[in-house]
C-alpha cells in the first residue's frame, strides 16, 4: 500500500508544478530558475470562499495569484479567475527573497503577499515550507 508521507513523495511535493513554472517564466527576468511556485487567493474575508464554493456568487471579488520564487526574489503574478490562478497575466510586484511566507497549517493557510492577506490551499504548503527553508527560516 502506497503512503503519501514517504521521502519520495516529500521530494515530489517540494518541486514546483511544471505548468506553473512554464506559465510564470515569461514574467520573470531572463534566465530565472523558479525554485518554488504556488497559487493564492485574496478576498475581503474567508467567507467569500465559502459563498463562492456554494453558489459562485462572490467569484468576481476573489483575486487569484500565482507566486514564483527564485533564489533572488519572490514574484507575485496576477492570474485569471477561470484558471483558478494557474494562468498568470501580469507581474503585480516583487518581494525580497528573504521574506518569510509561513508558517502554514490547516486546509487553508494565510500568507501575506504585497501587504495583502491571501489564502493558500494545503496542496501548496510544501512549496511555502521549502521556500522558507531555503531562505533560512525554520518551518515549525
Amino acid at each position: 500500500m502506497a503512503t503519501d508521507d514517504g521521502p519520495a513523495d516529500a521530494s515530489a511535493r517540494s518541486r514546483p508544478r511544471p505548468d506553473l513554472v512554464e506559465r510564470a517564466a515569461p514574467f520573470l527576468p531572463a534566465g530565472s530558475e523558479i525554485r518554488q511556485a504556488f497559487i493564492g487567493q485574496a478576498a475581503p474575508n474567508f467567507a467569500f470562499f465559502l459563498i463562492t464554493y456554494l453558489t459562485g456568487l462572490t467569484m468576481f471579488w476573489i483575486e487569484y495569484r500565482c507566486v514564483a520564487i527564485t533564489s533572488d526574489a519572490i514574484y507575485v503574478l496576477d492570474s485569471t479567475k477561470f484558471s483558478g490562478g494557474a494562468t498568470p497575466r501580469r507581474l503585480l510586484g516583487t518581494m525580497p527573497r528573504h521574506t518569510r511566507l509561513g508558517p502554514v497549517s490547516g486546509r487553508w493557510a494565510q500568507v501575506s503577499l504585497l501587504g495583502e492577506r491571501h489564502w493558500v490551499h494545503k496542496r501548496f504548503h510544501a512549496q511555502i515550507e521549502s521556500a522558507d527553508r531555503e531562505a533560512g527560516f525554520t518551518t515549525e
